[in-house]
């Protein structure tokens, strides 16, 4: 029989029921799986239970984008890596509604073991993995610093709770150099997101057409200089396509490099969580080697290889 393990984030998910333990349990008898539940404790304890593993046919991270990135972390630092998979229980699952998950848990196991393994694109900065996104600006800070006790409260209203509280701050923006595929360009800009998802900060179809294979990451910068062209920006993204939003800087690439010409006011946040650096200068790029098992639900549209 396979061996699966999943890791479980208990502070994002929400496996508590004992019934929906089992319910997992005997979904995976069912496909051919022994499997284990191992549950983290703190932050990057996700990270260090993947990187000591020993070799199973299956890891599955249950818990948020956070979660994910940990697990697909401690995959990267492995000399043997192991086939992931998603299985969203967090609170805006960015990644998860992009693959074609629903709300229902048990439904998402069985689509994901019905599914298809993919090698996926997996993003870094500095070194640092990020599976979806790395974004800096303003209000960003919203997806880590929301305190955990209204996001269990309230879902997704927290992010816009906890955003109301700083809609007096005003928008920083900063001076740029950066370099991709060999040119150098300056630039003067306010918010900055490299990705590699069509859904981001809970908005769908950010990009209409991106693939997670096809070894690039999409950039966009654009500078706004108060709230009222934020909230315009905001409502342009929620009806077109990125690259066509006026004011957006866009890029599609597989090397960056960034150096703030003042140091950020603001940490990067990357998967929904902060990545706090002393550096002015940012390098990204890409690592194609991460097999992934997927629901078949956005295969066609987020694939390039068909096989």
């Amino acid at each position: 029989m396979k061996k699966c393990v999943i890791i479980y984030n208990p502070a994002s998910g929400k496996l508590k029921k004992a019934d929906l333990r089992q319910q997992f349990y005997d979904v995976l008898r069912k496909h051919g799986y022994d499997s284990e539940i191992i549950y983290t404790s703190s932050k990057k304890d996700a990270t260090d239970i993947v990187y000591n593993l020993d070799y199973v046919d299956l890891v599955i991270s249950a818990g948020g984008d956070g979660t994910l990135n940990e697990v697909v972390t401690g995959n990267l630092k492995r000399k043997k890596r192991l086939t992931l998979a998603n299985l969203p229980m967090g609170t805006t699952n960015d990644v998860g509604n992009m693959y074609g998950y629903t709300r229902n848990f048990t439904k998402n196991l069985e689509l994901l073991l019905d599914g298809v393994e993919k090698k996926i694109d997996v993003c870094f900065i500095n070194d640092v993995a990020f599976v979806y996104v790395a974004c800096l600006g303003d209000y960003i800070d919203m997806a880590y610093n929301t305190p955990r006790k209204l996001k269990k409260k309230y879902g997704k209203l927290a992010y816009i709770m906890y955003g109301l509280k700083q809609l007096g701050n005003k928008i920083n923006s900063y001076d740029i150099r950066y370099k991709i595929d060999g040119k150098v360009y300056e630039g003067h800009y306010s918010f900055f997101f490299i990705t590699n998802a069509s859904r981001v900060a809970g908005l769908n179809d950010v990009y209409y057409d991106i693939k997670l294979d096809d070894n690039k990451f999409e950039v966009a910068f654009c500078h706004v200089k108060n709230k009222a062209e934020m909230m315009k920006m905001f409502i342009l993204l929620n009806n077109m396509d990125a690259k066509d939003v006026p004011g957006i800087v866009y890029h599609q690439t597989d090397n960056l490099e960034i150096e703030f010409l003042q140091k950020p006011k603001v940490s990067w946040c990357i998967d929904g969580e902060e990545y706090k650096s002393n550096n002015n200068k940012f390098v990204f790029r890409v690592d194609k080697h991460t097999k992934m098992m997927l629901p078949r639900e956005n295969i066609i549209k987020l694939f390039e290889r068909k096989d």
